[in-house]
């Protein structure tokens, strides 16, 4: 029961080596820089209890065995916590009942490079190649950019949790040979157990501290066999009991010692400054505390939050807005008014301006409104702050970023600030924002107790930080064939990701953040846009526009309304050359056979009528990050209101790990999609929202919603992430279906709202 031999095991006393550097840099990316840049600078820094080992960033096992995965993504809905285990567990051989889940501690092993390489990257990193991806990948991993968004955690960690299961699984089966006096190659894990290949067994927690100490070989080995492996099998949700039992806890779970709970108002939208409240209005509330003053907010607190909110109602808090009042009128003259100017060229193949001259082309002009966020969980944080540290509970899509703001609120180092991540109540990109943190930990130090800010729903969505409205002016020649030979797009629209990150980068506020981005051009502001057909000239142009609404990072972003131009425009392009819709997509697609898979797919499965007058079909088709999807919607008009019988979605989104997982995503974005064609979205005047009750936004409910169905295409292509896929499609589908029905074209998002 000895330690193995040197020679089979290759064991030393500190146990360094390439264990320690897998320890150092569990991504491919992340090795590369531990070994070629810091050799021993970014080590594991994750807590363990009495008998728990941590073998790398990824992996904690215990000794009775508990597989313990640490997960860096945040818990949105969109099952990141299973996906991520699942993916270590399969290669490591684990048993699925025996595997939990951790949040990652912030640190630069778990920087998100595939969304720092998408927000950073500019005309000089694209121009610099892999230079330019390898200067973005070091700021990303020195400034531990953790970030959630656009459906990258599966295509950014699944190389590193293979990595981090089979390194486990190679010293665990290093451990236990070395017990049997065998080669480790013979040695193997299935369902938690080690064995021999005989007659031997041992539970991977009865070797785990052995193991740990043994060194990993020059090729890491992975799993070869396809039988009883975990990925790509239907595994239930880690998360789901606790949900559904009341027992998982969000932000305004949390409950600590003397504890008191705050509401807060701040102001219309833009530059406001707070000027007067009536304190003693707030005093006749039973349970009040005390009014918190800043410069641009004012929170009352109190022993429960119904009284706090209440006490903030009668306080009347009064603000001076120095900038013009956003109103909706105004914003659509903005991106009007953005065609003045000289818009950039971000996309391009050939030129099609020779092609228009004196030929007859089509020409059309769409709008899309913002899109509010609507999370079921408003924004939530508890703080409870001592003299020299803070420990924060809170949602947060950028916990690095939000943990260095609250550190700069508090006068601390960012290091004496400890943040919990929680698991979000929906989130669409909201998180990615922290402001909520920052006032409660400014709220708990000014009440010298722990203090949970819950924003109210007005609150929330008067603060939100939508998706951003854009304008859109189409044109296109077909050939003698019906073929397209010319393609141009140019859009109005800010840039809500460059707001985004201003904000939580910079610390700049939010209608700084505006400002300042008011005149970028950026290939983020048109994402979505670049054509998968084989039009042989074509171009995308985008012209910045100030709207003076603070724009935020949202599900799918500009894919959103980049969709919805294209695959509208490419209806209209159909009609005009007199062929069905799926037949014209199809003939234009060239090179792009999964894309047509899905075409065919989905026109199959729904049976497609070729989008004749009266069917109420209508179809859609896009390519995002990876993945591909065609979305096929019969929809029609009842006393006035939108209503959708049935959504059917063909997916090629490579291997997925989890497929039950990946077909909720899509389906939550799909109904996400038709939110956006419905309502989602408030007109604006006098600087504040003219509604804010959810009943009132025109959202989709269950009468409203019937059939829908999403057929997972198979693929051997790598896993692209899924949970944005759907939102884009929805809307120029039905829009399409609408047409047959109605006889008119719906160019306006939401799409009952163009009057």
């Amino acid at each position: 029961m000895g330690r193995a031999p040197r020679k089979q095991g290759q064991q030393t006393k500190k146990g360094l080596d390439r264990r320690t550097l897998l320890v150092g840099g569990g991504a491919t990316v992340g090795l590369l820089l531990a070994w070629a840049i810091w050799p021993r600078s970014y080590r594991a820094s994750l807590n363990t209890a009495p008998g728990e080992t941590a073998f790398n960033a990824f992996l904690k096992i215990d000794r009775s065995g508990q597989v313990v995965v640490i997960v860096p993504q945040t818990e949105m809905g969109q099952g990141v916590t299973t996906l991520l285990p699942q993916i270590l567990a399969d290669e490591l051989g684990a048993d699925w009942r025996t595997v939990g889940v951790q949040s990652a501690p912030i640190g630069p092993l778990y920087a998100n490079i595939l969304l720092a390489r998408e927000w950073l990257a500019n005309d000089w990193s694209r121009l610099a190649g892999e230079a330019g991806e390898w200067t973005i990948d070091q700021y990303a991993t020195r400034r531990a950019l953790m970030l959630t968004g656009a459906g990258t955690s599966v295509p950014m960690f699944h190389q590193p949790y293979r990595e981090a299961g089979a390194a486990a699984r190679v010293l665990l089966c290093k451990a236990a040979a070395a017990r049997w006096d065998v080669a480790w190659e013979s040695c193997d894990i299935q369902n938690g157990i080690i064995s021999d290949g005989g007659q031997r067994r041992l539970k991977l927690g009865e070797v785990v501290e052995d193991a740990a100490t043994f060194d990993l070989p020059e090729i890491l080995p992975f799993r070869q066999a396809e039988v009883d492996r975990l990925a790509g099998q239907e595994l239930p949700r880690l998360d789901t009991p606790s949900k559904i039992d009341g027992s998982h806890n969000f932000a305004a779970d949390i409950r600590l010692p003397d504890m008191v709970f705050a509401s807060i108002r701040q102001g219309p939208i833009g530059d406001a400054v707070l000027k007067s409240v009536n304190e003693g209005a707030a005093k006749s509330v039973t349970g009040f505390l005390k009014l918190v003053r800043r410069d641009r907010w004012v929170a009352a607190v109190a022993s429960n939050w119904w009284a706090a909110n209440k006490a903030l109602d009668l306080a009347d808090p009064v603000f001076a807005l120095s900038s013009r009042p956003v109103d909706s009128a105004a914003m659509e003259a903005a991106l009007e008014q953005a065609f003045s100017g000289s818009g950039e060229r971000l996309y391009a193949q050939g030129d099609p301006q020779p092609l228009f001259g004196d030929a007859t082309i089509l020409a059309s002009e769409y709008r899309v409104r913002p899109g509010l966020h609507l999370a079921l969980e408003p924004m939530c944080a508890t703080a409870r702050i001592g003299e020299d540290s803070a420990e924060i509970w809170m949602a947060t899509q950028a916990p690095g970023l939000a943990r260095a703001a609250i550190a700069r609120a508090l006068g601390l180092s960012a290091e004496a600030v400890t943040l919990y991540p929680l698991h979000a109540g929906g989130g669409y990109g909201r998180r990615m924002d922290f402001e909520a943190g920052v006032q409660a930990a400014l709220l708990s130090r000014e009440m010298g107790r722990p203090v949970q800010l819950l924003w109210s729903r007005l609150e929330d969505v008067i603060q939100d930080r939508p998706g951003a409205p854009a304008h859109a002016r189409m044109a296109g020649k077909l050939g003698r064939n019906g073929a397209i030979e010319g393609w141009s797009a140019k859009v109005a629209a800010p840039c809500a990701l460059t707001q985004t990150w201003a904000r939580i980068a910079h610390g700049k506020l939010p209608h700084e953040a505006g400002a300042d981005a008011s005149g970028t051009s950026t290939r983020l502001a048109v994402a979505g846009m670049e054509l998968p057909y084989a039009v042989p000239n074509w171009a995308v142009d985008h012209f910045p526009a100030d709207v003076g609404l603070p724009l935020g990072f949202a599900r799918g972003n500009a894919h959103l309304h980049g969709a919805f131009f294209t695959e509208s425009f490419m209806d209209e392009l159909a009609h005009q050359a007199q062929m069905e819709a799926m037949s014209f997509r199809i003939q234009m697609l060239g090179g792009n056979p999964r894309l047509a898979h899905c075409l065919t797919t989905v026109g199959a499965m729904g049976g497609w009528q070729g989008g004749i007058e009266g069917s109420g079909q209508g179809l859609a088709a896009h390519v995002m990050n990876g993945a591909f999807i065609a979305v096929m919607v019969e929809a029609g008009m009842a006393e006035g209101k939108l209503q959708v019988s049935r959504i059917v979605a063909a997916v090629d989104g490579g291997d997925q790990v989890n497929p039950d997982i990946a077909r909720q995503q899509v389906e939550s974005g799909l109904i996400h999609g038709l939110a956006f064609a419905m309502g989602a979205s408030v007109p604006y005047a006098k600087g504040m929202p003219t509604r804010a009750m959810l009943g009132r936004m025109g959202l989709p409910r269950l009468g409203d919603v019937g059939e829908v169905t999403v057929e997972l295409i198979r693929s051997t292509a790598p896993p692209a992430g899924l949970t944005d896929l759907g939102a884009p499609l929805v809307a120029p589908a039905v829009a399409n279906a609408l047409f047959t029905t109605a006889g008119r074209r719906f160019r306006t998002l939401p799409l009952l709202m163009e009057g």
